[in-house]
């Protein structure tokens, strides 16, 4: 009896310790899904952070939210006027993420922790509409080419390539020498009957001048394709034959060559990249990869504090080209700049960027994981379509 009921006692024991043991897990669930308030540093910078009297919005704000959602997390944002103080905030511990459109770099990554890349971006050029659009060579783009060097250059060579020919054509054109005039054909009474006066020999002057004079103006009126004299000897209508097939290269290669530069002229003050950039007046923020970025390239660049305030350059005529992040200046271009300025060329110095953390933060690996739920379950990719369209793809950006 007394062995029955010590076993059933066990029995009951170990029940209950099975009931406890259960009963422990939510427990512990709850305590790691206690609710925490993480602060994040942001600075304005659409189309990623977009701050106005409704709060805030934009690309990393609303895949932040997601972020924080899943992880039971409610966020105070932190206002920072650039993303050197962005960095600053979360090296200080004001902040414990800074969240916006900030470039993954060597040089961050050794002061810095940084989630997976959340855009894959670049940097790229933005000018005024008017300022890539082909105009049609005129007045204004002839006079300069033809008081110019290349002109200049052109015209010696002519006046030096016609003296060959005009020397030959002399040598081989001069009349004859003049020997003493016998009048014929004279009357009793000295009048002159002109049957027999000595025609003028046909030809230019024997004399150096002024025939070489006459025969640099056959030489020149050959690269007109009027000559004023025509040779009247075999070996001058050779040479005539053999000057004029030089005559039309030379005259074909000065247009070519001219039409070139004028065309050249009217494109020359267009960007197209960044090599087009030196000598033009270039603006970026300060302190931005864009600026370091410019300045390992060798082209003087303005560091303003805003982007806003490189629009602003730009559009009054302060600047020629605003280089920054691609994503920011295509933003811009389809909205607010629409009609005034465009980006020139494509996509270059190509960056990742990131939610940034102190070292060693805890948050980190539980930000990577809550972003690739959302790259698999898609709503990353809905996310990038409402702030960026399709066309996210030409800078190169793709998941991952």
């Amino acid at each position: 009896m007394g062995s029955r009921f010590g076993s059933q006692l066990r029995a009951v024991i170990a029940v209950l310790m099975i009931v406890a043991a259960f009963a422990g897990l939510p427990m512990a669930g709850l305590a790691t899904a206690a609710p925490r308030t993480v602060t994040v540093a942001t600075r304005n910078l659409a189309p990623f952070v977009i701050t106005n009297d409704n709060g805030r919005s934009g690309f990393t704000v609303e895949l932040w939210e997601e972020i924080a959602k899943r992880q039971g997390w409610t966020t105070a944002y932190v206002d920072a006027e650039n993303v050197t103080a962005q960095l600053k905030d979360v090296a200080d511990r004001r902040a414990e993420v800074g969240a916006g459109a900030i470039s993954i770099t060597a040089e961050r990554r050794h002061m810095f922790d940084f989630s997976q890349p959340i855009f894959n971006g670049g940097l790229q050029i933005l000018v005024p509409r008017h300022a890539s659009v082909p105009t049609q060579p005129g007045l204004v783009n002839f006079l300069p080419l033809l008081f110019s060097k290349a002109m200049g250059v052109w015209l010696l060579a002519g006046f030096i390539l016609s003296v060959i020919p005009a020397h030959l054509f002399w040598l081989i054109e001069r009349r004859k020498a003049e020997g003493p005039k016998v009048a014929g054909g004279a009357n009793d009474d000295g009048a002159d009957d002109g049957g027999d006066d000595e025609e003028e020999e046909e030809g230019v002057s024997r004399s150096y001048f002024p025939g070489i004079f006459q025969s640099f103006a056959w030489s020149v009126g050959f690269l007109g394709f009027m000559p004023d004299t025509f040779p009247h000897r075999s070996l001058g209508r050779l040479l005539g034959i053999l000057w004029g097939f030089i005559a039309i290269i030379f005259v074909a290669y000065f247009t070519a060559t001219l039409t070139t530069n004028l065309t050249v002229s009217t494109y020359e003050g267009q960007i197209t990249g960044p090599s087009d950039l030196v000598g033009k007046k270039v603006a970026t923020v300060a302190g931005t990869t864009s600026a370091r970025h410019l300045q390992e390239i060798g082209v003087p660049a303005t560091g303003l504090p805003t982007i806003d305030d490189c629009y602003l350059g730009l559009r009054d005529g302060t600047y020629e080209a605003v280089v920054f992040d691609s994503p920011v200046l295509r933003y811009y271009a389809a909205g607010d700049g629409a009609g005034a300025v465009q980006l020139a060329g494509p996509v270059f110095n190509p960056e990742d960027y990131g939610l940034a953390f102190a070292q060693n933060s805890d948050l980190r690996p539980q930000v990577d994981q809550a972003l690739l739920e959302i790259r698999q379950d898609g709503t990353y990719d809905l996310i990038k379509r409402k702030w960026f369209g399709a066309e996210t793809t030409e800078s190169g950006d793709q998941p991952g």
